[in-house]
């Protein structure tokens, strides 16, 4: 049976996600226009949000960047149904103070909240708050470690650990999770330890945006790999930007604009790249297709017309993916534009595919009892 499928967004944490001097979506990354944008997902039907971690704005170190893990806590404490998932770069928390810090949120969520480990890939961030900036498979074996000794706390168990980076010792939190047995962990990343990584600690894989035979060789890959004894399958979640529109050229031309627009911002661009760990997986995956968006963007191909939006989202999660993390720009009018016209013939087609799969699987019983 295949999963439900859901719907997110990207958090505005730090502003436009296509283009920076877009006259239709003047910068704002203020907590007050998320508050707003959540609150309306949330109501419009969205499943999740996420909630980027940078302490300083990755584009431009000059504009504003909203911090993670307070909005995450105040997004928790004003909603009611949506999951928030708050991105966790390790060598920024000690694991006690962050678990302890997740399980607070998921206690305020009711149940809502879940983490998406990241291991980094700006180095300014790091670097010049003198926390260092380590070799990329380092980083992932400090994740490692870092994860090993959170999800042990978040279970509520007395921990006990000793590695190379964390000694911990006969540790235990309190008040334990009363809504299940830890809050969810999502893992991104697309190098060989990021999939050893998920495999072995993540409940959800969040995939770059990227062409669905290459979503589904990654999740056939990552899929086929052991899990911990007594884990759950593991699931995916797919980020994208779309660009839906009543015909599939009205569509084009918008796209067309954003990559316009996106030219402006090439002085910004080239400084990210200087700052960008050269081993980053996700960052030779953008070099493959042009796109606008962060995270794969546009390059998932989710522009089109409103039924062309809906049937690739039915193929994407026909090779398994769960949960489409969307963005938009504009970004709150698309979202409407989105909920209203995109998402409800996109469940009609998983529903169907759905019920023609159960159709499937009981012919052949009853070619057998008959």
């Amino acid at each position: 049976m295949s999963s439900p499928i859901r719907f997110g967004i990207w958090a505005l944490v730090h502003g436009s996600r296509a283009a920076l001097q877009d006259p239709d979506e003047p910068f704002d990354a203020s907590w007050a226009r998320n508050r707003a944008l959540v609150l309306e997902a949330e109501r419009l039907g969205y499943d999740s949000v996420l909630v980027a971690q940078h302490t300083m704005n990755p584009y431009d170190e000059n504009l504003d960047e909203l911090e993670a893990w307070t909005a995450s806590a105040a997004l928790a404490a004003l909603t009611q149904r949506i999951e928030i998932i708050a991105a966790i770069k390790p060598y920024l928390y000690h694991p006690v103070v962050l678990a302890k810090m997740a399980q607070q949120i998921e206690h305020i969520s009711g149940g809502r909240f879940a983490l998406n480990l990241v291991n980094a890939w700006n180095r300014p961030e790091l670097e010049r708050a003198g926390i260092g900036f380590a070799e990329h498979d380092a980083r992932y074996e400090y994740g490692r470690e870092w994860i090993t000794v959170v999800d042990a706390l978040l279970r509520g168990e007395r921990t006990h650990f000793h590695g190379r980076h964390f000694h911990v010792d006969d540790y235990v939190l309190r008040p334990a999770d009363p809504f299940r047995a830890r809050p969810s962990v999502y893992v991104g990343g697309e190098s060989e330890p990021a999939r050893a990584l998920v495999a072995d600690h993540g409940d959800v894989w969040f995939i770059n945006g990227q062409p669905l035979d290459d979503v589904a060789a990654l999740i056939a890959d990552v899929a086929a790999r052991p899990r911990p004894a007594g884990a759950p399958p593991l699931r995916f979640g797919l980020s994208a930007f779309v660009i839906a529109a009543e015909t599939d050229e009205a569509a084009q031309q918008h796209l067309e604009h954003l990559f316009a627009l996106a030219a402006k911002d090439a002085p910004q661009r080239e400084k990210q790249k200087a700052n960008i760990d050269p081993k980053a997986v996700m960052f030779h995956t953008y070099a493959r297709t042009p796109r606008v968006g962060s995270n794969g963007g546009t390059a998932a191909g989710l522009v089109g017309s409103y039924d062309t939006v809906a049937r690739r989202i039915a193929g994407f999660h026909r090779a398994g993916v769960e949960l489409f993390m969307l963005q938009f720009q504009p970004f709150e009018a698309s979202m409407r534009l989105f909920a209203e016209e995109v998402l409800p013939r996109a469940k009609a087609l998983v529903e169907r595919d759905t019920r023609e799969a159960d159709e499937a699987r009981e012919k052949p019983e009853q070619a057998i009892i008959g």
